[in-house]
């Protein structure tokens, strides 16, 4: 017999800590495809038989947003799953990339005045949830792309990661029509099918992503163009007047750009935004996607040497 949703005021007749939790279970749910007790009794630190309670609720309250998978032990997500808290896509990357934050979406009085920007493109919740499912429960997924060089395609892809370019959100994924690791905006992404039977290849996997798995050291300096270079070195907290990380060789590009640093051989670029520089262009020789980094060019064979 199927069971009918509880009204609204159900809801709201609850305490803010159980549709906290209720939200919680929602999330889960939605973004990656189940949830357990446990992961109740982990987050919440309550009893197992709360946490039982929890999802009869929800159940309760949205019936077709929930099944049970026996053979998993574990709740898992509804195929006419509507969901019951509306989040914004913001607080929702967030959670899932800062694993905090997972409450009812209310707003609270800061602390302190802050202003933050806003970024010009946010994700569709529906595709990322496709996206994030697919990452989680480690399937392929098949969707219909939309690229500035090659237009609309068809793709079949294995993602493995979302990643914040400081821009826009994209997912790194295995491309099985290109036999790639490549890099996909979600907000290009439409028609997203989780292809939960299909096997994963040990190629497809993401230690398999060389540009992945290769840490790239990199060694940023005041520009040398700019006046007052004690301020950037303030500004940054650069000890011996360099500031020194480690990025992943597929975020490079990204990063550089973001940061305005000048990675043109002989530091050469001029403007305000230039405060920084790359002490050593060919640090980053190698990187698929160095082409981004401001002034960057590949070098001439007599320029290159080993990277280690």
């Amino acid at each position: 017999m199927d069971l009918k949703p509880l009204p609204d005021t159900a809801l709201k007749e609850l305490t803010q800590t159980q549709r906290d939790r209720l939200a919680f279970v929602d999330l889960r749910l939605r973004f990656l495809g189940d949830i357990r007790r446990q992961d109740l009794v982990s987050r919440f630190g309550i009893q197992a038989a709360a946490a039982t309670r929890d999802i009869g609720v929800y159940k309760a309250l949205v019936p077709n947003n929930i099944g049970y998978d026996a053979r998993a032990k574990a709740y898992v997500v509804g195929q006419q799953f509507q969901p019951l808290f509306n989040f914004s896509a913001k607080r929702v990357l967030s959670w899932l990339s800062e694993g905090f934050g997972d409450g009812v979406p209310i707003l609270l009085d800061s602390q302190v005045a802050c202003e933050s920007t806003t970024r010009l493109t946010q994700p569709d919740l529906s595709t990322l949830s496709c996206v994030t499912r697919a990452i989680y429960q480690q399937c392929p997924l098949k969707i219909t792309y939309h690229s500035l060089s090659s237009g609309k395609t068809e793709r079949e892809i294995v993602p493995f990661v979302l990643v914040d370019n400081g821009m826009r959100w994209h997912v790194r994924a295995f491309d099985r029509t290109r036999q790639e690791f490549r890099d996909f905006v979600i907000t290009r992404i439409a028609r997203p099918v989780l292809q939960q039977a299909a096997r994963v290849l040990a190629q497809e996997r993401s230690d398999q992503d060389i540009q992945w798995t290769r840490v790239v050291e990199l060694e940023l300096a005041p520009h040398p163009n700019q006046p007052h270079p004690e301020i950037t070195k303030m500004d940054y907290s650069m000890d011996d007047g360099v500031l020194r990380m480690k990025l992943r060789a597929a975020t490079v590009g990204y990063k550089l750009r973001q940061w305005n640093v000048d990675c043109s051989p002989d530091h050469s670029l001029r403007g305000h935004e230039y405060r920084l520089c790359l002490k050593d262009p060919l640090a980053i020789y190698g990187v698929k996607n160095a082409m981004l980094a401001p002034g960057y060019r590949e070098p001439r064979p007599d320029e290159t040497r080993v990277i280690d």
